[in-house]
């Protein structure tokens, strides 16, 4: 099944409990596959997407096709997934794309970029845009497949150390981050660092950095980061959607039977659902525990959204004038997220707008 045309018309209505599968032959093979993900079984949420998407799979296929998914550093580290599925050392991994910023900035269009597209409007490039076409392109240059399997939302813009009035505080400030958003950090001072989620609760607390984003409340509070740091931030302006998803070695795709190829991907597609309203479900509670313990909720001044939007939009411009494959891929998920946003604003946005004040 090809995988765009598998994006446009699975999955979009699927009831999170309940899923519709083709009868599996009685011949059909046993198949038992790895799957390495980016993150620590302690976050239910976003490593729980691959066992979500694991455990439909077995269902449908009455365990004939297996996936065993092991958590961040039980075969490789976190980082080192896309090279895991790259070069066969597992069939499949389970991460955000925007990690392997270090091999192409490309990659990042993939989950999210700084001021880029929201949950919504990323599934619609990917389903009914040139999203997966562009990106699937890219991937197979590596061997590998993407499909998404699940989203966080919207995050929050992490937790400082001291409060950030102006620009000028970002200047020096050693903040766990990674990416096009700490190339977007960097224009304006601050030094950023890719540390691993399990870590940044001890760099916090003895001060080797001054700030870290990491997700949301529900997965924040799980990691304690309120213990360490008083000063919450948002929105996260470099993850207004951030898509996870799912690597397959275009090898071991091509060797499954065509009816395992679609239960994969209707699965992934369950799984991508399930991860957005749990974190919905999750993170109202979880923020009000948060600042009800103490935690000051503060949203980041429009001078420093401002300054950051500009270093943002520079640094594209940059990237697209050295990296041509960047340039296609963003020039295109930049005219979709534009359009998006005009929609959104009359629909969406005013309505929303609307019952906020509401409450």
């Amino acid at each position: 099944m090809e995988r765009r045309s598998f994006l446009k018309n699975a999955g979009a209505g699927l009831a999170v409990g309940t899923m519709a599968m083709p009868a599996i032959a009685q011949n059909a093979p046993t198949i038992k596959w790895r799957l390495a993900s980016s993150f620590p079984k302690s976050l239910d949420t976003i490593y729980g997407g691959a066992e979500h998407m694991a455990k439909r799979v077995a269902e449908a296929t009455g365990g004939k096709f297996q996936i065993q998914v092991f958590a961040g550093g039980e075969i490789v580290p976190g980082p080192a997934v896309f090279d895991a599925v790259k070069d066969g050392t597992v069939e499949m991994g389970h991460t955000v794309s925007y990690y392997f910023y270090g091999k192409d900035p490309t990659y990042a269009l993939e989950t999210a970029v700084p001021f880029g597209m929201t949950n919504r409007q990323m599934d619609a490039w990917m389903r009914y845009g040139n999203g997966s076409k562009l990106l699937g392109e890219v991937f197979a240059k590596s061997n590998i497949m993407t499909i998404p399997c699940g989203n966080t939302t919207t995050q929050m813009g992490g937790w400082y150390r001291k409060e950030i009035k102006t620009a000028a505080d970002l200047k020096g400030l050693k903040i766990r981050i990674g990416g096009f958003a700490g190339a977007v950090l960097s224009k304006l001072g601050a030094v950023p660092q890719q540390i691993p989620g399990g870590d940044i609760y001890p760099a916090l607390e003895k001060g080797t950095i001054d700030a870290a984003e990491w997700i949301g409340p529900y997965d924040d509070q799980k990691l304690g980061f309120n213990k360490v740091a008083k000063f919450y931030y948002y929105p996260g302006w470099w993850e207004g959607g951030p898509q996870v998803s799912a690597y397959v070695s275009l090898k071991k795709w091509a060797e499954l039977p065509k009816e395992y190829q679609a239960i994969l991907q209707i699965a992934c597609a369950d799984a991508h659902v399930d991860m957005v309203a749990k974190y919905d479900s999750k993170n109202p509670t979880a923020l009000k525990q948060l600042v009800g313990s103490g935690t000051q909720l503060k949203q980041f001044p429009k001078e420093v959204m401002d300054a950051c939007y500009k270093a943002a939009m520079d640094l594209y411009a940059e990237t697209s004038a050295s990296n041509a494959q960047f340039k296609k891929v963003y020039d295109d998920y930049k005219k979709f997220m534009d359009d998006q946003n005009l929609w959104h604003r009359i629909a969406e946005g005013s309505y929303a707008s609307y019952m906020y004040s509401k409450r």
